[in-house]
């Protein structure tokens, strides 16, 4: 890892997509931050066009840097869908600026789009991890929780009103288990304690007319 003074407003640390760029001092809206350089490669000459790595940064249809030196820290810079940064170029002078288009605290990642191809050739097929990809990923498995716990609920309820009706039906059978209400079999309680008196009495009259 190459060393970077410490006048500098920038370091090298760790990122969610591995290394990146932090901002180690305030850096204003429109401040070039650092440059992006390497040999110069003539897309014109067939040894130059046939090189291929991941820090080719094209400056125009002829000229292109290949910024995979060590001593390019500018490569560390992130692609982000959601940019602090971008970059300035001169195809006259054949140089890259990344350039600040947001007030950059310190702490902050300092990141710029790397371009609609080097998008979908080297991040699409992979997917994109920068925070603005991230936050957007994490909002949509919100919804789709959220969603799929909606449409649970009613199921939830079907379940317990079916389960309840067989104690309802179970309870209306029953109440008539002897036919009679309360009122009717209290009358025919009193009516079989009349009986048993009535009987009584006549039982002692017989056994007085015998005596």
């Amino acid at each position: 890892m190459p060393a970077i003074s410490s006048n500098k407003p920038y370091r090298i640390g760790r990122s969610k997509t591995g290394l990146g760029l932090f901002a180690t001092k305030p850096i204003k809206k429109g401040t070039k931050i650092i440059r992006y350089f390497g040999p110069m490669l003539d897309c014109r000459k067939e040894k130059d066009d046939a090189i291929e790595n991941k820090y080719l940064f094209q400056i125009n249809g002829r000229w292109t840097i290949d910024g995979s030196v060590r001593k390019n820290v500018a490569r560390y810079i992130n692609h982000s869908c959601r940019p602090n940064a971008e970059s300035d170029v001169s195809a006259r002078k054949r140089t890259v600026y990344i350039r600040a288009i947001k007030n950059i605290a310190p702490g902050d990642e300092i990141n710029y789009d790397y371009g609609t191809e080097y998008f979908k050739e080297y991040l699409k097929p992979i997917g994109c991890k920068c925070a603005s990809c991230e936050r957007k990923r994490a909002k949509q498995r919100a919804e789709a929780r959220a969603a799929k716990t909606s449409t649970a609920k009613p199921t939830a309820k079907a379940k317990k009103a079916k389960a309840a009706k067989p104690v309802t039906k179970a309870k209306s059978k029953a109440t008539p288990v002897s036919g009679k209400s309360r009122s009717q079999r209290a009358k025919t309680s009193a009516r079989a304690g009349t009986k048993s008196r009535a009987s009584t009495k006549a039982a002692q009259k017989r056994q007085a007319r015998a005596a």
